[in-house]
């Protein structure tokens, strides 16, 4: 005795559910990261350097190869008054 087709519908409908919050979350990511990877097992260091390109180009991923500092750099200072947890 086969199993009807109707009973195969639901299935179908999960996976394709599955499939489509998959690849709408990879393109959350990818726009959140400006194209790029999702940066994965940051440490202090990567988390510095992230606050100072966002200071410098105004977005977390963005870097730039201009060697002066943008006018009012020097007033834009990264230190905090108080500690934050990561």
């Amino acid at each position: 005795m086969g199993v009807p087709f109707e009973a195969l519908l639901p299935y179908g409908i999960v996976v394709v559910m599955f499939g489509v919050t998959g690849v709408g979350l990879s393109v959350v990511k990818t726009f959140a990261n400006d194209g790029k990877k999702a940066r994965w097992n940051r440490d202090l260091w990567d988390r510095q350097m992230m606050e100072r390109d966002l200071r410098l180009t105004g977005s977390m991923r963005g870097q730039s190869t201009n060697p002066e500092a943008p006018k009012g750099f020097e007033l834009n200072n990264p230190w905090k008054t108080e500690k934050r947890i990561y």
